[in-house]
């Protein structure tokens, strides 16, 4: 129980009436928190069992939903070990990809990740799991079964997989796998492919990577992918523009606290034809990578308007464990555009019907059936030099 200094409180119990209830009305001395009376008032009044950490969380949540600012959240503690692992892109589990099968009898495999335990004890493409540590996951969600899959670092787990209709164990270990966060493929012989999935942990060093292995695979056009991406750190967002563009302004920040920052590109930049292709799940630094490119004359931007996020955030730990990430300041382009409330609105505006957008979600949309896709690419192929 929290202790407080001077506080002195004086409790007048009145019947209420046609209703048995006892109001207590209370009167402190000094200047004290109403927050923090209630919890010492439930803690020491209430009938029941109150837990502590559930009050404190609830109460934390309301406090940051009240704002009604809807880019700032709280952290309980019991959750930041995950969401600090999601910003550094990596996670302790077995390195498999999985979706709902239409039965919902289990997820099927869609994705083996090489170097990790499924990888080694054998799970394959297409496998559906039916089993974690003998329990069964039929009508789980994705997340249950994730929930049930990671653990500690070290520890095992026992995974059964339905593959030809014969039930297989496989037995392996936990250990922290480290998530892509970009990938670059070839579309044709001019045009490569660079999804970013997000501007967190390792984005500038994947990204650039991605783009020159795919420059040297024989593209001379890039069409970036930042669809569903939900933002992430500045800098590695301005690595990746400063690799893109020219000398400039890139990105300002203006902090309540009286901070205001401009950051700038060099003049090395990567002179080909650009395109991006974006939607109303590409947040922050996804729509600042995108709002850039376009400001600068470097893109064309395809697909749907962007979230409309201006403010950034910063993450504040507690001594209990639990942390708020709380909008801070606000962000604009490189040419002072803040895109709070409003978004980037693409060049050219295609819409994703449902079950496309669903596979795009997944993962599972393949180029041919992708019509965003499809008509940035056909913008950069009206670039081709033919002779």
């Amino acid at each position: 129980m929290k202790k407080k200094i001077l506080i002195v409180l004086s409790y007048v119990l009145v019947a209420a009436l046609a209703c048995g209830a006892t109001l207590a009305f209370v009167y402190s001395g000094t200047e004290s928190s109403k927050l923090l009376d209630l919890e010492d008032l439930i803690l020491t009044r209430f009938a029941g069992e109150p837990d502590q950490t559930a009050i404190e969380d609830a109460a934390a949540d309301a406090m940051v939903q009240a704002m009604g600012d809807r880019w700032s959240y709280y952290i309980p503690a019991s959750e930041y070990d995950d969401f600090a692992d999601n910003s550094a892109n990596a996670y302790v589990g077995i390195g498999v990809t999985v979706q709902a099968t239409e039965d919902g009898t289990g997820l099927e495999v869609v994705a083996v990740q090489a170097g990790g335990p499924a990888a080694e004890a054998g799970m394959e493409l297409g496998d559906i799991i039916v089993q974690v540590d003998g329990t069964s996951v039929e009508g789980m969600t994705i997340s249950e079964v994730s929930a049930m899959i990671k653990g500690e670092e070290g520890t095992s787990v026992t995974v059964t997989v339905l593959r030809s209709g014969d039930g297989i164990s496989l037995y392996m270990t936990r250990k922290r796998m480290e998530t892509v966060v970009a990938s670059a493929r070839l579309l044709n012989e001019h045009v490569g492919l660079v999804t970013i999935r997000n501007f967190d942990e390792r984005c500038a060093q994947e990204t650039i990577a991605a783009i020159e292995d795919v420059l040297e695979q024989g593209a001379d056009m890039l069409l970036f992918d930042v669809r569903n991406n939900p933002g992430g750190y500045a800098d590695e967002l301005v690595k990746v523009l400063d690799y893109l563009l020219p000398a400039g302004d890139l990105m300002r920040t203006v902090g309540t606290d009286g901070s205001d920052e401009t950051m700038t590109s060099d003049e090395k930049c990567l002179n080909v034809p650009m395109a991006v292709l974006i939607n109303e799940n590409s947040y922050s630094a996804a729509e600042l990578f995108a709002a850039d490119l376009s400001e600068y004359g470097a893109a064309k931007t395809f697909g749907q308007p962007t979230s409309g996020k201006g403010f950034y955030q910063n993450v504040f730990r507690f001594t209990d464990g639990s942390a708020v990430g709380l909008s801070i300041g606000r962000y604009y382009t490189g040419h002072g555009n803040n895109l709070e409330g409003v978004g980037l609105i693409p060049d050219v505006e295609v819409r994703l019907d449902d079950e496309s957008e669903a596979l795009l979600y997944n993962g599972m949309l393949e180029p041919e059936n992708d019509t965003q896709l499809q008509a940035a690419l056909e913008y950069l192929m009206d670039k081709v030099v033919r002779p």
